[in-house]
């Protein structure tokens, strides 16, 4: 059954209410103070607080901030005067489900609590999901989306491509879905293929005989031969060139290989998890990547969010950095000081997870106390969203005309003049990237295509 407690420093309202809750099948607890509700939560678990705003000793606000603290997930619902919106809205800003005001409509207390608890109960089940994928932290609604995934794509044997930015943890996914597979048991072999000399690339995927080359001085066996009956991942794929992207495509078409100076082809049968930051898109418009290729490595695509488009995970993953480098450094390093988080959580990550991590572990190597303070962050390009430098997204690209400008120019004009300016705009931010600046313009990579032809944008 849901459980709920009620706060509430007048005793007519907390009988009142665990009247109507306990009548419609809830687990109901009183407590007349924010410091009681504390000493209650600590000793049962809830679904639910209710709390009253306006109370003698500690309040209802800072009952929500003690909550939010020590148990993030459990939601609470403010119950605020009619004379008192402000704090209601105060209060969601901190945190609080939702609140409910006096008097009250018994059917809103309903909807409300209704709500509340399927809430809380989606994060309980989202939180399960998550503990299932310990290599990788996160909570947000986007990871779980990609938990899912995970479970449904690793139980197959289809290959499986991994886009995203640098750093946001693409590497890890894949032994994820290694991990989840029915070949967890066999090998996982992970390749970087920017970090291998051309020439020896060959000989590093499929192999060499000895005598093959100068320096073969043995037989070797390559990745895939490796990974046979597992998992071969080969991060950084749209580096490779064009001769390899053949002899790749064989391997998935053909199931066969043949060792670098070797007469017979060798069978194997290995699943290939692919990545890239690249947009392998482009790179084929661009003749430097195979279409076949690609279509075979992407029989299953799987975006990974970038870190500014999952904040809430930011705050986990702190404490986790935290707590690795502290023990690495031996420092006693436990928490980021809320003015240090604040900035953390304005500030855009352009590296992603990899430069949360460096900024963590600099701070700690930094600290002197057991708590990190803002003047030992070191962020590459902050900008504070007060001083106007919140990130620039398509819905920010602005027309530089005053209203005379407009009227001489006619309506048909300003439109293409705006288009004009916010395709230049997108295609400069996202560094002539026409797949990045079609999803700043929130429009397909076909139109923007068209429209930047069409205005001969560049020469593009």
């Amino acid at each position: 059954m849901t459980s709920i407690l009620v706060v509430d420093d007048e005793r007519s309202m907390r009988d009142f209410l665990k009247i109507l809750l306990v009548k419609e099948g809830y687990l109901v607890e009183t407590a007349p103070g924010g410091a009681q509700a504390l000493d209650v939560i600590e000793e049962r678990s809830f679904n639910l607080v209710i709390s009253d705003i306006r109370m003698d000793g500690m309040d209802g606000l800072e009952l929500l901030n003690n909550i939010k603290e020590k148990h993030p997930s459990l939601p609470v619902v403010m119950i605020t005067a009619f004379a008192s919106p402000d704090d209601a809205v105060f209060a969601m800003k901190n945190g609080a489900f939702d609140y409910i005001s006096k008097p009250f409509n018994v059917d809103e207390i309903k909807s409300v609590i209704l709500a509340a608890t399927s809430k809380g109960k989606q994060k309980a089940d989202d939180k399960s999901i998550s503990e299932e994928f310990p290599e990788i932290i996160g909570e947000s609604r986007e990871m779980i989306k990609i938990f899912e995934m995970i479970k449904r794509i690793a139980i197959t044997p289809a290959n499986v491509l991994i886009l995203g930015e640098s750093g946001t943890g693409k590497e890890l996914v894949a032994q994820s879905i290694h991990r989840h597979s029915q070949v967890s048991k066999q090998e996982f072999i992970p390749i970087t293929c920017s970090a291998i000399p051309e020439e020896l690339m060959e000989s590093e995927l499929f192999g060499h005989v000895k005598g093959s080359f100068t320096g073969a001085v043995n037989d070797k066996q390559g990745l895939f031969k490796l990974a046979d009956n597992g998992t071969a991942f080969l991060d950084e794929i749209g580096e490779l060139t064009p001769i390899i992207q053949t002899k790749l495509l064989r391997v998935l078409q053909e199931r066969e290989i043949k060792p670098v100076g070797g007469t017979r082809v060798q069978n194997v049968n290995v699943r290939i998890i692919a990545a890239t930051n690249k947009i392998l898109e482009e790179e084929i418009m661009a003749g430097r990547f195979r279409e076949d290729l690609f279509y075979r490595l992407a029989v299953v695509p799987l975006r990974v969010p970038a870190l500014r488009e999952r904040k809430g995970d930011v705050p986990l993953l702190v404490d986790f950095f935290l707590k690795k480098y502290s023990k690495l450094f031996g420092k006693e390093v436990q928490e980021m000081s809320s003015y240090a988080m604040e900035v953390l959580m304005k500030y855009d990550f352009p590296g992603n997870v990899r430069e949360l991590e460096n900024i963590v572990e600099r701070g700690v190597a930094l600290e002197s106390s057991n708590i990190i303070l803002p003047e030992s962050l070191t962020l590459s390009s902050f900008r504070s969203e007060s001083a106007g430098g919140a990130p620039q997204t398509a819905s920010r690209f602005q027309v530089v005309a005053d209203e005379e400008e407009l009227f001489d120019m006619g309506l048909d004009e300003v439109m293409a003049e705006t288009e004009k300016r916010c395709l230049t705009a997108a295609l400069e931010k996202s560094g002539n990237s026409k797949m990045k600046a079609a999803e700043l313009l929130q429009v397909s990579f076909r139109s923007l295509r068209y429209k930047v032809k069409k205005y001969d944008i560049g020469s593009s």
